[in-house]
């Protein structure tokens, strides 16, 4: 990735600095509620999640590399994060909760060593399908959890798969007015985007305000601010306090210390590992989609922006806060409100601060059932049944790497899940290529004459091959260059991995336009342009 420093003190005057101050507000709009579901949904205090956001938003600022991604707490470490209280709590939350920070704190340092040995060209090489897997298995995962919660019932599964199987259940047990608040967020969510298409004015406003601006005064009107019960289609119900959200009067009370005292047991080492692996994983391939959507060329410092998530999660989780990651969907809604540079994160992370400072009273009149219903939305978006269609259209093997992936991370947990896609699509591709020694044997020679250059490609084409990939591709950032020709002629399988990140890194050269040829001789496994494609005498 571009080594250019990006982190420079940009000009932050005039109508810079106002679009910056603007777009940093609306992005702590949608990330105030969603900072407070995630910390919710992960077993850990609400104000957590804050405290996550405002911390990644002062070191993205001044450290990181990708001035346009917001840091902050996201859906996709849910399962992790919870699976860490619960495990190392063996029953007591509280307990797990402080031992989930000392988890994070090594992790953190994990991170930063991740950063400073350059090995984030190893994750922007991570198969696609594994990955849209293993972010649909969370979804899954989310929503058999937070349903229940929307719907005010205590479900007795743990697991997924049980989570999943009492949804029909809960819904025969549901307290009606929970629900109302629950079912009124989800429409608004759903309905938003197509009211905003309506009416632009409209959809600039951020839908989880909308949601938060309807359940307040709901929760007011079934008096959920005092305990009381009530009767409704012939049964019973209770209601009160415990189904709105709970704060500390002020940050200092949020501030809570790591436990080391099984900081090095099995299970903690587990959690340990999934933090480090699936959050730099994660935080590296945001930064790449939010480099895709921006408008500028200039690529971001892939390692020096795990640094700064690195260093920021050190901090948030010696603190009491949440790991973190650079965050897409607020990522892209900071693009969306004109931000220009790291200046909007500072704002984001700012304005945050004022909201927990100042109105700690009236975020205590949110119900829960709106936090569940923002997170059910987000769960079904990430296992929305597109992804499933999108892989089946690459193609039947990259549906094959998926499926797997969901399957299994459901079924055991994250690492197993993203190490049996990983594993199937290498053993696949091994079959294709005949061995598997073959895959590792990918070789690259460059010819350059005046403005144009040519990459012959020897061997398997696949993401194995990707590390030299990028260390060959990388001459399209001569901003001399016109044209850059990768040659596939001798290549006998070139998977999908390959094809879509050569065309990413593509898109970031200021100049030069990439030609793929040779392999149109291949038996291609889709239409898809960027499918598999393999040597019609391959085995397989």
């Amino acid at each position: 990735m571009s080594n250019a420093n990006t982190t420079q003190a940009p000009n932050a005057s005039g109508a810079e600095l106002s679009r910056n101050v603007t777009s940093g507000f609306l992005v702590s709009l949608i990330a105030l509620p969603l900072c407070l579901g995630i910390a919710l949904a992960s077993g850990f205090p609400p104000i957590a999640g804050v405290l996550t956001a405002i911390v990644g938003g002062l070191i993205g600022r001044f450290i990181g590399s990708a001035p346009l991604t917001i840091k902050g707490p996201a859906a996709g470490l849910i399962v992790i994060a919870l699976g860490a209280v619960t495990d190392l709590g063996a029953g007591d939350m509280a307990v797990g909760y402080r031992r989930a920070l000392a988890v994070g704190v090594v992790a953190a340092a994990i991170q930063i060593g991740f950063a400073l040995g350059k090995v984030t060209k190893y994750m922007a090489a991570a198969p696609p399908s594994v990955v849209h897997g293993m972010l649909a298995a969370i979804g899954v995962i989310i929503f058999a959890k937070q349903a229940h919660v929307l719907m005010g019932v205590t479900p007795h599964g743990k697991k997924p798969l049980a989570l999943l199987a009492e949804i029909p259940w809960s819904v025969l047990r549901d307290n009606p007015e929970i629900l109302a608040i629950g079912v009124a967020g989800l429409v608004i969510l759903f309905a938003w985007p197509a009211l905003g298409k309506r009416a632009p004015a409209l959809g600039k406003v951020p839908a989880p305000l909308v949601v938060l601006a309807t359940a307040i005064p709901l929760g007011k009107a079934f008096g959920m601010t005092t305990p009381h019960d009530f009767d409704a289609f012939g049964r019973h119900y209770h209601l009160g306090p415990e189904f709105l959200l709970t704060l500390p009067s002020n940050l200092a009370k949020a501030i809570v210390t790591p436990d080391f005292s099984i900081v090095f047991s099995g299970t903690s080492l587990k959690y340990i590992v999934m933090f480090a692996l699936v959050g730099s994983l994660e935080s590296s391939l945001s930064v790449l989609a939010v480099d895709a959507l921006s408008t500028k060329k200039e690529a971001s410092n892939l390692d020096r922006d795990l640094l700064a998530t690195g260093v920021a999660n050190l901090l948030s989780a010696g603190i009491g806060g949440l790991p973190m990651i650079s965050e897409i969907v607020r990522s892209k809604a900071n693009i969306d409100n004109g931000a220009s540079n790291a200046w909007s994160n500072f704002f984001h992370s700012a304005f945050l601060l004022f909201f927990v400072a100042a109105i700690p009273g009236l975020l205590h009149l949110v119900p829960l059932a709106a936090l569940a219903a923002m997170l059910v939305f987000t769960g079904l978006r990430l296992a929305s049944p597109k992804e499933i269609l999108h892989a089946k259209k690459v193609g039947l093997d990259q549906l094959l790497y998926f499926g797997v992936t969901l399957v299994l991370t459901l079924a055991e947990d994250l690492l197993v899940g993203i190490a049996a896609g990983i594993v199937v699509k290498v053993a696949l591709h091994a079959v294709r290529a005949g061995t598997l020694a073959a895959l590792f044997r990918t070789g690259y020679t460059t010819v350059r004459e005046a403005n144009e250059a040519t990459i012959r490609v020897t061997g398997p084409a696949t993401f194995l091959a990707l590390i030299k990939a990028q260390a060959a591709l990388a001459i399209g950032k001569d901003p001399t260059l016109r044209r850059v020709v990768l040659d596939l002629s001798k290549a006998p399988l070139v998977d999908h991995t390959f094809l879509d990140r050569v065309h990413a890194a593509a898109r970031e050269w200021p100049n030069a336009e990439l030609v793929v040829t040779g392999h149109e001789r291949l038996a291609a496994v889709s239409d898809h342009p960027h499918s598999t494609r393999r040597a019609i005498t391959a085995r397989a």
